[in-house]
């Protein structure tokens, strides 16, 4: 809870300081991109280099590794020379740990949970992470506003602190594998994309994944620009506005925890990713801060149908030794995002942050009805009721 606080406290104020420096959409974009660059790059590598090595370690190492990026951000502010690209080389550091955390983390949920247990794990996971995801823009947005962004440095790098004391205080596990099966980042591949010929429903799920993370995903970089040009807010403001998918997500993740049972997955997968496209033209078209408060409200309820479904979907739908292996292909797909970030940038930059976020909700409805027979093969899932 703690580093995810953190990251949404880090992304909203990046992305003021960054648009206000520059008045770039595409700068704000790029930065998202950059966290998200290293899930393609490095996902399967890192969970290669876990399975070698002690996890307990890597962590300690990772998260000091982010506690030292972030000191040397706030000796900077400090002495009041920061600039974005400070922030562009933090940004691309704290992705390349957050790849590392994501296959490996619901993994092991999944294996001390149990398959008829998934969804209830995946969505106290969820319920945690957005928790933070409207407090950390909030507070992000506060901080920016009341002591600049040396405040927020300030705040993330005390955070850090009793990260690393609990991580410290973690019994330590060896390495999954033995020296004679250690897999290498090529194996790890192999085996994943050998996992996904053989599912037709694994298919569907990576390829639902890859068009969210194309099409729905970037347009919530987007708030930034919108709160400041369209909607007239100050930093606090977008902090505010930015927070509301989070609360949605959060009651959306509450809710899916205490109606698992009775859900089938593959349709709430789907339908998740159907409705935030169409909430998105909505979120494009409004003028008023209510309207776009309650749009965002929406879309983090329906978002949290993606984020639960996602993980339970990849995790049940492959044999138990091909878990990890398609968790890491799971990471690989969502790594193409910063094309994404890139492409909705770009179009800000030349019609408009709105104008970029319609034309990537209708780019990506109609990729999804040219690909319908694919996208609804996760209907046909095994394990789409919870038992």
């Amino acid at each position: 809870m703690l580093m995810s606080l953190i990251r949404w406290l880090e992304i909203l104020a990046f992305a003021v300081f960054t648009y206000d420096q520059t008045k770039s959409a595409l700068w704000v974009a790029s930065l998202m991109m950059l966290r998200l660059m290293p899930l393609s790059l490095f996902g399967l590598t890192l969970g290669a280099l876990a399975s070698h090595m002690s996890r307990r370690w890597l962590l300690i190492v990772t998260q000091a590794g982010l506690f030292a990026t972030c000191f040397v951000l706030l000796s900077v502010s400090a002495l009041g020379v920061i600039e974005v690209w400070h922030l562009a080389v933090a940004s691309f550091i704290n992705g390349i740990v957050w790849a590392g955390d994501m296959p490996l983390r619901r993994a092991l949920m999944g294996d001390l949970a149990g398959e008829g247990r998934m969804v209830q794990a995946m969505s106290l996971d969820a319920v945690a992470s957005n928790a933070c995801r409207f407090i950390g823009p909030m507070l992000g947005g506060l901080l920016l506003a009341q002591g600049g962004l040396q405040a927020v440095l300030l705040c993330a790098t005390l955070l850090y602190l009793p990260v690393l004391v609990a991580l410290n205080g973690l019994t330590d596990s060896p390495p999954a594998h033995t020296a004679a099966t250690k897999p290498t980042t090529r194996k790890l591949l192999q085996r994943g994309l050998h996992a996904a010929r053989e599912s037709r429903p694994l298919q569907s799920i990576l390829w639902i994944t890859i068009l969210f993370n194309l099409f729905a995903w970037p347009a919530l970089s987007m708030i930034p620009v919108i709160g400041r040009d369209q909607l007239q807010l100050d930093a606090q403001g977008v902090g505010l506005l930015a927070s509301l998918d989070g609360i949605g997500s959060l009651l959306g993740a509450l809710m899916l925890s205490c109606l698992a049972r009775r859900l089938r997955h593959g349709p709430v997968y789907l339908g998740a990713v159907l409705l935030f496209l169409l909430l998105q033209v909505a979120f494009a078209w409004s003028s008023h801060v209510l309207l776009t408060g309650t749009i965002l409200f929406v879309i983090g309820v329906v978002q949290a149908g993606f984020t639960v479904m996602q993980p339970t979907l990849v995790y049940s739908s492959v044999q138990a030794d091909q878990r990890l292996d398609a968790m890491g292909l799971m990471t690989m797909c969502i790594g193409v995002a910063p094309l994404g970030f890139l492409a909705i940038g770009w179009l800000a930059v030349h019609l408009g942050a709105p104008m970029a976020a319609l034309a990537s909700a209708v780019t990506g409805l109609v990729v999804m009805a040219l690909t319908w027979p694919l996208c609804r093969a996760c209907f046909k899932h095994s394990g789409t009721h919870v038992s």
